[in-house]
């Protein structure tokens, strides 16, 4: 795959989004990552460009979909970014590749994304309607004419609360760290994923890069993504500097062990 220059890129970096989102989450990151990068953004089913197709509410099926998508031997060197709902199916999209003994990402960033093993905070997709689209209003991120037009809600309150199912059911936990490099991000204000709750996922890489805290709230970079772009940029990089030669395949690097 070729990047703006034209070429081979230098590394190819699918984006995942938020519950009940889609590739418009990152709309304009294009433009601001280094123009040697190939960004692809990617939607669900049901979301986005694939709006109308039947949503996936199951965490392997979904992980089916997106490999299909991120393809079965990448020539390139390759990273996941995941916001919220999106963080949790890129991790789940790499232990699969570390268990199975696939070509695994360089690097994992992981956004407001809450740490496998530990119990969603409330089961929001069993709240009734206006709870469910009062949680909405309140974490931001989702235009107000959906909020307010009773025809949009209906349309895209169904699909928010399919994937909170998704995002609320437990996920077991880890029972070794990942090997692959990892950065967290989230936001200082954040009521529904706490930054003290984000740190566990420090424990659950053998190299984490970091867990980097920026103001705002659940959506904080949606304003200004720049500061939050800066440190993709740096932490990715510092990845690529810790992958394997290319005469060697990116999933040799380390022995596949298995997990759970």
């Amino acid at each position: 795959m070729r990047h703006m220059g034209g070429g081979p890129a230098e590394v190819r970096l699918f984006a995942f989004h938020h519950a009940g989102g889609s590739h418009a989450l990152y709309q304009g990151w294009r433009n601001r990552l280094p123009a040697s990068w190939d960004f692809q953004p990617l939607d669900a089913p049901g979301h986005g460009k694939l709006f109308g197709q039947p949503q996936i509410d199951d965490l392997d099926r979904i992980v089916d979909h997106f490999l299909e998508r991120i393809g079965p031997d990448p020539t390139e060197p390759y990273a996941l970014f995941g916001h919220s709902m999106g963080g949790l199916i890129a991790s789940a999209v790499t232990r699969r590749l570390v268990t199975e003994g696939g070509t695994r990402p360089v690097w994992l960033g992981l956004s407001a994304t809450r740490v496998p093993g530990s119990l969603a905070a409330m089961q929001r997709h069993t709240f009734s309607d206006e709870q469910l689209r009062d949680y909405v209003r309140e974490m931001g991120g989702t235009p107000a004419m959906v909020l307010e037009d009773p025809y949009m809600w209906q349309v895209f309150g169904s699909i928010i609360r399919n994937d909170l199912k998704l995002v609320d059911s437990p996920h077991p936990a880890y029972d070794r760290p990942l090997p692959v490099p990892l950065s967290v991000y989230g936001g200082h204000t954040d009521t529904s994923l706490p930054p003290e709750q984000l740190a566990g996922w420090s424990d659950l890489a053998e190299k984490c890069l970091g867990v980097h805290i920026f103001d705002g709230g659940h959506f904080y970079f949606s304003s200004d993504p720049g500061p939050l772009l800066e440190q993709v940029v740096t932490d990715l990089r510092a990845a690529l500097d810790l992958a394997p030669p290319p005469d060697r395949p990116l999933g040799s690097a380390t022995p596949t062990v298995p997990l759970p």
